[in-house]
């Protein structure tokens, strides 16, 4: 059994390596990835691990991002210290999890419900997403940014969309100005606020006055045309075109 295993603490990812070699010796985990970005970086570089075992806190944020921002077939069990509120969530899901610190036995009863699962048939994730409280904190307004030797501030309604390109994040605002923000697009994700901005794919968030038109592409995919337009074609998958025109919509 193939396993990825998502922790951002170290004695933790230790001690759960040892306890699988102990619960079942014929695993091997494939990787130990402590951020949301690392592991959707890796899941869509490798084929599908037999297993995720995740904690809910990430270095970088909540882990159950990767399931909103990616489809990921296989079957998960995750570590939390969540309150009884969320248990009771994940228990009513049919998710597997495991109360930290963990214990032999119930990895090895967690380990056991899995091979029950039908083979190829992923936890109900969704499900799931919908069920758990999420922490509410107050979406970002504005941005200090740089313009030649100054400084100054941007009201986030200004900003048209966010281009991620060689480790660097550009602002692109309405106006067609450029500028070069400290944040990575996983941080930004979590700081805007959804119902105007939304993650078009790796690259680019868009906020909704900027994406003018959508255009049917290859297998399923859909260009979209910004405003300002951007420099090269800007594609969403197949997978994430529903959830585009959703919020489109409304």
């Amino acid at each position: 059994m193939n396993i990825l295993l998502l922790e951002d603490e170290y004695p933790a990812a230790e001690r759960l390596q040892r306890l699988l070699q102990q619960a079942a010796p014929e695993t091997q985990v494939l990787a130990v990835l402590d951020t949301v970005a690392a592991a959707l970086d890796w899941l869509a570089a490798h084929p599908a691990p037999d297993l995720i075992l995740s904690d809910i806190q990430l270095a970088d944020g909540l882990s159950l991002e990767i399931w909103e921002q990616a489809v990921v077939p296989s079957p998960v069990v995750f570590t939390t210290a969540f309150d009884a509120y969320a248990i009771r969530a994940f228990q009513a899901n049919s998710i597997a999890y495991l109360l930290k610190p963990v214990k032999l036995a119930e990895l090895q009863a967690a380990l056991a419900k899995l091979r029950q699962w039908p083979k190829g048939d992923g936890s109900p994730i969704e499900r799931l997403l919908d069920a758990l409280p999420r922490p509410s904190r107050p979406h970002k307004t504005r941005f200090l940014v740089r313009q030649g030797e100054q400084l100054l501030p941007l009201p986030v309604a200004e900003a048209a969309w966010f281009l991620s390109r060689n480790e660097n994040v550009t602002l692109v605002a309405a106006d067609g100005r450029r500028f070069v923000l400290d944040y990575t697009l996983e941080q930004l994700e979590g700081l805007l606020d959804p119902a105007q901005f939304f993650r078009l794919n790796r690259q680019v968030i868009a906020q909704l006055p900027a994406v003018r038109r959508l255009h049917p592409h290859f297998n399923g995919k859909l260009l979209v045309e910004l405003h300002p337009a951007a420099p090269e074609e800007i594609l969403v998958s197949r997978e994430k075109a529903p959830a585009l025109k959703a919020w489109l919509e409304g």
